[in-house]
C-alpha cells in the first residue's frame, strides 16, 4: 500500500526546469518484470491516478501542479514497466484499457488508505483510521443507528464514518464496508446477508377505515400507490412485483415516487396513499398505529440487505471486529 511519498520532492524540480531520467527503481522492473515493494513507481502510479480520475492529462497535470509532459513521461513509464498500455489516446477522448481499469480503482484505493490513516495517525497516533461505512437511508434510520450507538458503547475507540445515500448495490465511493439493497450476487467481496425483506402495502388508520370491506384489489385500485424509486430499475418495479406474486391486476403508473422507503412510508402516514414497505423494518410504526397492514398479503420480494466488503479488509482488526458485531446483531434481530 506505498504509494507516492516523494512525489512533491520530485515535482518541486520538475517545476524548477529539472527533469531526471526514471529513477533506477523503475529500470529495474521493467528489466525484471516482477513487481514488489522495494521498486514500486510511486511517482507514475500517482501520475496514472491522478489522469485516471479527471480521464486527462491536461487536467490530471493541473491537480498535480507539474507540467502535462511530465505526466505523460511518468505515465510512459508505467506502461513500460507494465508491458501493458493503460489508456487509449487513439480516439478524440482519452479511454481506460483493461489493463488501465483493472488497475485505477486499486491504485485510488491505496491512496485513499494510505491518506486517511496517516492523517489519523498524525491528529492521534493512538489511535486508527475510522471505519468507514455505506448504509442505506431507510435501513440506517429504522435499525442500525441504534446498534452503531450501542457499538459506541461496548467500543468507544473505534470510530465509525457512515456515509449513506439511496443507491441499489454497491456505492460509486470507497468505503471499508457496505450495506447494500439488492437481489443475490456474486462478486469478489465477502458478502453476509442481514435482513431479507418481506413487503406489504401499509396506510395510515384514517385510509384503511375510509375503505374498510374492500377486497385488495379495489383497495390498491381506489388508492395511490406510493413508489420507492430504484436506481437502474423502471419505477414501478416494486408494485409490479407483488402484484404479479399476489395475482392481481395493478397500474403501476399511478401515484408518488420516493428516494427511500422511509420518506414513502411517512407520506403514507401524514398524506394518504399506500405504501409498500418492509413490516419487520417498520414494525415500531406499526405497533405504535401510525402505520396499518390492512391485509394479509406480505411477500418476500427478493431483495435484501446484504454487507460486502473486500477479503483483504477483514486483516484490520477493528473491521472484522465491527464486522462480526454487525451480524450479530443482525442475527438477533431475527
Amino acid at each position: 500500500m506505498l504509494v507516492g511519498i516523494a512525489f512533491r520532492r520530485q515535482t518541486g524540480l520538475m517545476r524548477a526546469g529539472i527533469h531526471r531520467p526514471p529513477a533506477s527503481g523503475v529500470q529495474a522492473i521493467a528489466a525484471s518484470k516482477t513487481i514488489n515493494r522495494r521498486w514500486l513507481p510511486l511517482n507514475a502510479l500517482r501520475a496514472f491516478d491522478a489522469v485516471g480520475q479527471r480521464m486527462s492529462f491536461t487536467a490530471g497535470a493541473q491537480d498535480l501542479d507539474v507540467s502535462q509532459s511530465a505526466v505523460s513521461r511518468h505515465v510512459i513509464s508505467l506502461e513500460d514497466v507494465l508491458g501493458q498500455k493503460l489508456f487509449d489516446r487513439s480516439g478524440q477522448r482519452l479511454v481506460l484499457t483493461a489493463a488501465g481499469a483493472a488497475l485505477l480503482p486499486e491504485v485510488r484505493r491505496a491512496f485513499d488508505l494510505l491518506e486517511q490513516t496517516m492523517a489519523a495517525v498524525s491528529q492521534d497516533p493512538l489511535n486508527g483510521r475510522p471505519i468507514r461505512i455505506h448504509i442505506p437511508p431507510s435501513l440506517l434510520q429504522q435499525v442500525v443507528m441504534p446498534m452503531i450507538r450501542d457499538f459506541h458503547r461496548a467500543y468507544p475507540d473505534v470510530r465509525i464514518d457512515v456515509s449513506s445515500s439511496p443507491v441499489t448495490g454497491m456505492p460509486s465511493h470507497e468505503t471499508d464496508m457496505a450495506i447494500v439493497f439488492d437481489r443475490p450476487n456474486i462478486d469478489d467481496r465477502i458478502t453476509d446477508l442481514l435482513w431479507l425483506v418481506r413487503v406489504a402495502p401499509v396506510c395510515s388508520p384514517a385510509l384503511a377505515q375510509a375503505n374498510a370491506g374492500k377486497s385488495l384489489e379495489a383497495f390498491l385500485s381506489d388508492n395511490d400507490l406510493l413508489h420507492v424509486t430504484l436506481e437502474g430499475e423502471e419505477r414501478g418495479l416494486l408494485w409490479s412485483t407483488f402484484g404479479q406474486t399476489i395475482g392481481i391486476a395493478l397500474d403501476t403508473n399511478r401515484g408518488h415516487a420516493f428516494d427511500t422507503a422511509s420518506l414513502a412510508a411517512h407520506y403514507a402516514m401524514q398524506s394518504g396513499g399506500v405504501a409498500l414497505a418492509d413490516v419487520a423494518m417498520f414494525a415500531p410504526e406499526i405497533a405504535s398505529g401510525q402505520l396499518v397492514v390492512p391485509y394479509d398479503a406480505a411477500i418476500d420480494d427478493g431483495f435484501g440487505y446484504y454487507l460486502k466488503l473486500r477479503a483483504d479488509d477483514l486483516a484490520d482488526p477493528t473491521v472484522s471486529l465491527f464486522r462480526s458485531w454487525l451480524i450479530a446483531q443482525f442475527a438477533a434481530r431475527q
